[in-house]
C-alpha cells in the first residue's frame, strides 16, 4: 500500500515510516497537520492517511470529511493523544476507519495497517474489472478503431483503460486524442519498481473523467524494452482500478500478445468481408481453440459489412464454424473524420449507425441496472 503519514511532530514522523516500509508498504512522510490532508490527498492519491495530532475539536473533522467525501478510495486514521467519546463518534461520522494512540504502539499500528490493507485486498478482488482484447484479422480491418470507440461508449458509465499493446506501431491515442501523450508504456516498463495506481494514472493521456489511454511507445527500440513481465503487472494493477481494461493487440501472437489473450474476458478479431480476412480469420480461430480458450469467449466484428457483398454472412460463418459474428455497418466518410479529427465517433456524430452498433455493444457488455420501481427503492434514492 502507498500510505501517507501527515504529523506535526518530526520524531513520529521519523518512527512511524521504517515501520511501514519494513511491512513493504511505501510511506510518504509530511511534516504538517490537518490541513495539509486536501493537498497530499489529491497530489498522492495514497491508499491510507495516518494523520497525527488531530485531538477533541470537531471542527477540525471538517478536513477529514473533505478527504472522504472527495476521495472514498483513501482509508484515512486518525491518531490522538486524547480524545472524547463524542469525539470518536464524530470522526466515525466523517468517515474515519480507526482512532489510534498518539504516538501509536508498534503493535496497535501494524495491527490497523494490517486491517486496513486486508479490506482494500478483499474489495480489490471483488471489483476486478474485466479485460477485453481487440486485434485485427489483417491489416487495415478497423480493430483499433473500434477499440477505442468501445472504450468511450463504456465510459458514458464506467471507468475504462485503453493499454496500446500494439507495442511497435500503435496509435490508438490518435483515434480519440489530438495532443501528445505525456508517457507511454515503454516509460512505465522503466519506472515498472514504482509502478502503482497514481503513477498507473499520471502516465495516461485522459480522454474523458472516465477514459484514459496508455500510449504505446514512440520509438521502436523502446517497444524492445517492454517485456512480458511488465505487461503483466500493469494488467494486475490496471484491473484492480478500472471497470474496463481494454487491450489494443497488434497482428502478432506473441508471448505478451497471447499473455493478453488468456486472461482477457472477451476476445474481439476484427475483419472485413474479403477472403483474405476469411482466411486470416479462420486462422485465428483454429488459435484460439489450440488455446483452449471457450466458445463464448470469442466474438468476431466484421467491420464495414454492407449487404449484398460478394462474401456474404452465411459463407463467413461456414468458414470460421460456430463461431459468434456481429457486424459494423460501413460509415465511410464519417468515421474517416472522426479518426483525423482525433475524436470518437460518439462524441462528434452520436447518431450515426455505427456510433449506434457501438453504444449497444457498449450496453451489452456493461448492462444498465433497471432502477427499481418499489416504493422503498424510491425512498432510498431520495435519501
Amino acid at each position: 500500500m502507498k500510505i501517507a503519514v501527515i504529523s506535526p511532530n518530526p520524531h513520529h514522523l521519523a518512527g512511524i515510516g521504517p515501520l511501514l516500509e519494513a511491512r513493504g508498504h511505501a510511506a510518504l512522510l509530511f511534516e504538517g497537520g490537518k490541513t495539509r490532508m486536501q493537498q497530499v490527498a489529491e497530489s498522492e492519491q495514497p491508499d491510507m492517511m495516518l494523520v497525527d495530532g488531530i485531538c477533541c475539536d470537531t471542527n477540525e473533522l471538517a478536513h477529514v470529511e473533505y478527504v472522504t467525501n472527495h476521495h472514498p478510495g483513501i482509508a484515512v486514521v486518525l491518531m490522538c493523544s486524547a480524545h472524547t467519546p463524542e469525539f470518536l463518534i464524530s470522526s466515525m461520522r466523517a468517515g474515519v476507519r480507526e482512532v489510534l494512540p498518539s504516538p501509536a504502539p508498534q503493535e496497535a499500528l501494524e495491527a490497523a495497517v494490517d486491517r486496513v490493507a486486508a479490506k482494500i485486498t478483499r474489495g480489490s478482488a471483488a471489483r476486478q474489472g474485466k479485460m477485453l482484447a481487440f486485434l485485427p484479422c489483417k491489416g487495415g480491418s478497423g480493430a483499433t478503431f473500434l477499440a477505442t470507440n468501445i472504450g468511450w461508449q463504456l465510459a458514458e458509465t464506467r471507468s475504462v483503460l485503453l493499454i496500446d499493446l500494439n507495442l511497435q506501431f500503435g496509435d490508438a491515442a490518435a483515434f480519440v486524442h489530438d495532443g501528445t501523450p505525456p508517457s507511454t508504456l515503454a516509460d512505465v516498463a522503466r519506472d515498472i519498481s514504482r509502478l502503482d495506481a497514481s503513477l498507473l494514472a499520471a502516465s495516461t493521456v485522459k480522454i474523458t473523467p472516465n477514459y484514459s489511454v496508455l500510449a504505446a511507445p514512440e520509438d521502436l527500440s523502446q517497444a524492445m524494452e517492454i517485456k512480458p513481465e511488465h505487461v503483466d503487472a500493469i494488467l494486475d494493477l490496471a484491473v484492480l482500478h478500472y471497470d474496463f481494461v481494454i487491450v489494443d493487440i497488434g497482428r502478432s501472437m506473441d508471448t505478451i500478445a497471447i499473455r493478453a489473450l488468456d486472461r482477457a474476458w472477451r476476445v474481439f478479431p476484427v475483419m472485413q468481408t474479403a477472403l483474405p480476412d476469411v482466411r486470416h480469420a479462420r486462422r485465428l480461430v483454429e488459435a484460439f481453440r489450440a488455446l483452449g480458450y471457450p466458445a463464448e469467449k470469442t466474438e468476431i466484428l466484421v467491420n464495414r459489412y454492407e449487404k449484398g457483398s460478394d462474401i456474404g454472412l452465411e459463407q463467413v460463418q461456414r468458414s470460421l464454424g460456430g463461431v459468434r459474428l456481429r457486424t459494423v455497418p460501413n460509415s465511410f466518410k464519417e468515421v474517416s473524420n472522426s479518426i483525423n479529427h482525433g475524436d470518437a465517433l460518439g462524441k462528434t456524430a452520436r447518431g450515426n449507425p455505427v456510433a449506434r452498433q457501438l453504444a449497444e455493444l457498449a450496453l451489452a457488455l456493461s448492462p444498465r441496472q433497471e432502477e427499481s420501481r418499489s416504493l422503498l427503492g424510491r425512498l432510498f434514492r431520495r435519501a
